[in-house]
């Protein structure tokens, strides 16, 4: 799931402004995955499986203690979070709570159809299922 999560990263971020705080590109691709999976899952599901990566990804950096998943399933506090980190412990931040919500994803909904929906949002990304990030997820 983590070289999904990069992929994803890396694919998302192309063109967009990475010194703007609230684009921080991990953070972003939950974001942009909220409404996508909201529909399989409902809002409350959704939210619930973010909290739960969320917590899941508080063991290795704890700094996303600082991080809060609000009632529409969207993450707060990032902003003043990304001021205090260096680039790179905010891209591993990033990393592992996307690994982490994917491989939740995966597990409640199934690898299919968690592939499925991630064409949906980024129809040029390979997905194919020797890539879809079967193994671990840190």
């Amino acid at each position: 799931m983590r070289e999904l999560a990069e992929r994803l990263i890396a694919h998302d971020a192309k063109g967009r402004k990475a010194s703007d705080p609230k684009n921080a590109a991990g953070f972003h691709v939950c974001e942009k995955l909220r409404p996508h999976f909201s529909t399989v899952m409902g809002n409350g599901g959704f939210r619930v499986l973010l909290s739960r990566a969320l917590t899941l990804a508080t063991e290795p950096v704890p700094w996303l203690r600082g991080a809060k998943v609000n009632g529409i399933g969207s993450l707060e506090g990032l902003e003043s979070l990304q001021a205090q980190l260096a680039p790179e412990e905010m891209h591993e931040g990033q990393v592992i709570l996307l690994a982490q919500l994917l491989g939740l994803l995966v597990a409640f909904i199934g690898e299919s159809l968690t592939v499925r929906l991630l064409r949906d949002v980024w129809p040029q990304l390979p997905l194919g299922d020797s890539e879809s990030g079967k193994g671990d997820n840190k």
